[in-house]
C-alpha cells in the first residue's frame, strides 16, 4: 500500500514523479520533470525548480528555495531559508542549520550555481558558498567559501583554487 500526505495548496508542475510516503504541505512548489523519491518531506514554502532529484528521506523544514537541475541525495536535512542556485549537486547525508547558539533563526546557508557538496557535509547558518565550489566529505563549513575554491575539513579550510 502506498501513501502520501499532499496538500491540495501544493502546487505541483508537469511529468513529476513522487515517490512512496512523502509529505507534501501547502505552499510548497516543485517544477516540471522533477523526481521525489520516498519518505520526502517538503514543509511549507518550499519551493523545488524543474529538472531536480531529491532522493529518499530528504527533509525540508520549509521556506527552502531549490533552484533547476538540483540534485540532493538521501537523508539530507534542509534547514529554513536555505538557498541552492542552479545545477548543484549534494551528495547524500547534509545538515543545515539555520539557528545560532541563542536558538535565533539567522537564516540558512546559501549555495551558488555549479557547486559539489560531498557527502556528510554540515553547512553553519547564513554563509554562502561562492559558485563553482567544492566541498570535500566529512566537512563542516562554518564560514564564507569563495567562488571557484575547493576546502574540506573540520571545519574546512581552503585547499586549492578550482
Amino acid at each position: 500500500m502506498e501513501f502520501n500526505c499532499i496538500s491540495e495548496k501544493a502546487t505541483i508542475g508537469k511529468n513529476v514523479t513522487i515517490g512512496k510516503f512523502c509529505i507534501i504541505e501547502e505552499d510548497v512548489v516543485i517544477g516540471d520533470n522533477t523526481v521525489i523519491r520516498n519518505y520526502v518531506e517538503l514543509r511549507k514554502g518550499t519551493v523545488i525548480g524543474e529538472n531536480c532529484y531529491i532522493d529518499s528521506r530528504v527533509t525540508s523544514s520549509g521556506n527552502c528555495v531549490i533552484k533547476n537541475n538540483v540534485t540532493i541525495r538521501y537523508d539530507s536535512i534542509l534547514a529554513r531559508g536555505l538557498v541552492v542556485e542552479d545545477n548543484v549537486y549534494i551528495s547524500p547525508k547534509l545538515m543545515t542549520n539555520n539557528l545560532n547558539t541563542a536558538k535565533q533563526q539567522i537564516g540558512g546557508a546559501h549555495i551558488g550555481e555549479n557547486v559539489f557538496i560531498g557527502t556528510n557535509c554540515i553547512l553553519h547558518h547564513g554563509i554562502t558558498i561562492g559558485k563553482n565550489s567544492v566541498i570535500g566529505a566529512l566537512s563542516f563549513a562554518n564560514k564564507d567559501i569563495p567562488e571557484n575554491e575547493v576546502w574540506f575539513g573540520n571545519p574546512a579550510t581552503f585547499q586549492r583554487k578550482k
